[in-house]
């Protein structure tokens, strides 16, 4: 059984932000379950330029800011939103990456970056429920939610009269770099959101024309939850994690199952005897010192040739500008050879 120690930083995203059905309230974790931010199973292959930016979904008209409402309509501001509230960690770090971080009034529980989104007051979230009335009290001009904010949710916001845009759940870097691009043009910040994405899109170049160059590709386990070291949870295909790791040159060992988010058997590991182990869950304890001491690990390739690295799970499970940081340190982990290469 997952103790509460490790299963939180699953129950934290699963629950609320970044993967479960609904933030009502919590299932029980499945192996096959996702309990993460869902993805479309993505077809990239390492050396692939990144595409033109889609047209943002915001719409400037003579009569203001036409946003999508989440429950397949539309709204529109006749200006620039001056008062978000965030719903979500991705959402506060898009907000502040875009130049809108003085507008952003409040947050909900989860939103640890950057630290002035930290300091700001919270509506919570924790237990999958808000704080309405403090919502209201803010008297923001925008409510930014996710997909995963339950359509009940949005419709009670919206029936104590705010404005609810839900940013679009991105299946591929261009369709965050879009998310960009939608968020600044709310917030009156379309130009900061252009340059953003110009620099983001140049630097996903750079890493994929470098990896272009590399001959290996490292097979790669990534834990999310080692609690059971006999059975951990790790990404399956279709992820935003499954799809950093092949444009950083590796091969993700999980990519063959079933289910996105799935726990693999240590039978399995040794089978596959990945070349690196990165530790997403690093933030909540797990080391390489811990890893190496596991019964039937301590003769894996990844744990012989220290190859257990830690690992920021934030850069590569929450869609904004930070997963380009997360593909430029995987690159560098996978391909150390290719490191002037890099940003």
């Amino acid at each position: 059984m997952l103790t509460l120690r490790k299963f939180l930083p699953l129950f934290l995203i699963a629950a609320l932000l970044l993967g479960g059905c609904s933030p009502q309230a919590a299932a029980p974790v499945q192996p096959t379950e996702s309990i993460l931010e869902p993805a479309a199973t993505l077809a990239v292959t390492p050396t692939q330029a990144p595409t033109e930016v889609p047209a943002p979904a915001a719409t400037s008209t003579p009569a203001g800011i036409i946003l999508p409402d989440g429950l397949g309509g539309e709204f529109t501001l006749s200006e620039p939103a001056q008062r978000v509230v965030s719903l979500a960690p991705s959402n506060s770090e898009i907000l502040f990456a875009v130049g809108a971080g003085a507008q952003v009034v409040a947050r909900e529980d989860f939103t640890n970056y950057p630290e002035e989104a930290v300091a700001l007051p919270s509506v919570g979230g924790f237990s999958g429920a808000y704080d309405y009335e403090a919502i209201v009290g803010f008297t923001p001009d925008l409510v930014l939610a996710s997909p995963l904010t339950s359509a009940e949710q949005i419709q009670s916001l919206k029936d104590l009269g705010l404005r609810v845009m839900v940013l679009p759940n991105p299946t591929t870097l261009d369709g965050m770099y879009a998310n960009l691009q939608l968020v600044g043009n709310a917030t009156g910040h379309s130009s900061e959101a252009e340059a953003l994405v110009l620099s983001l899109q140049a630097r996903e170049k750079k890493v994929l024309e470098a990896i272009a160059t590399t001959t290996e590709r490292p097979t790669v386990l990534y834990e999310l939850d080692g609690t059971d070291p006999a059975k951990p949870w790790t990404t399956g295909p279709g992820t935003f994690i499954d799809l950093l790791i092949h444009l950083a040159g590796g091969e993700n060992i999980g990519a063959a199952l079933t289910g996105e988010w799935v726990q693999l058997s240590l039978e399995e590991i040794i089978v596959q005897d990945p070349d690196f182990i990165l530790l997403g869950d690093a933030n909540y304890g797990t080391t390489p010192d811990m890893v190496a001491t596991r019964a039937g690990w301590e003769d894996l390739s990844a744990v012989t040739n220290n190859r257990v690295l830690p690992f920021n799970d934030d850069l590569a499970s929450r869609p904004g500008p930070r997963m380009i940081d997360g593909l430029e340190e995987m690159a560098r982990m996978f391909h150390p050879e290719i490191a002037d290469q890099l940003p």
